[in-house]
């Protein structure tokens, strides 16, 4: 969390600068570039629509991404537009610390046999080699 009123939130999907959905964010002040700790799984939801992750207890990776500061208008208005299924969840940060995520149950990557993308380094350079 930041100050009073703004959440730190974990982006490492489709609003990530340079990825269609940056605008969701709606000029939310950037922090910085940030990797998750290596407790975490990343998958290719519904055909590349999204990525989908979830911690795991072991055999996790670090997932990069970026940190920004939203107001609580910026959040609720990121939640709203995220894909169904998708919940805000905290994450742990390399180096210390954590953020709130989107993250996607495993359940549902599982049952829909989603593919693992985790050895791409993340989901803008998985977008990169897919295109």
């Amino acid at each position: 969390m930041a100050d009073q009123g703004t959440t730190v939130v974990f982006i490492c999907g489709s609003a990530l600068r340079g990825q269609p959905d940056h605008g969701n964010l709606q000029s939310a002040t950037f922090l910085r570039e940030a990797k998750t700790t290596a407790s975490y799984r990343l998958h290719s939801v519904k055909d590349g629509w999204h990525p989908g992750i979830y911690g795991v207890a072991s055999d996790g990776i670090s997932i990069p991404g970026e940190l920004y500061e939203l107001t609580a208008k910026q959040y609720d208005y990121l939640v709203s537009t995220e894909p169904p299924n998708m919940y805000p969840a905290e994450v742990s940060l390399e180096g210390g610390g954590s953020a709130i995520a989107m993250l996607y149950p495993q359940t549902l990557i599982e049952e829909n046999n989603w593919p693992d993308i985790s050895h791409h380094g993340g989901w803008a350079a998985y977008k990169a080699a897919e295109g």
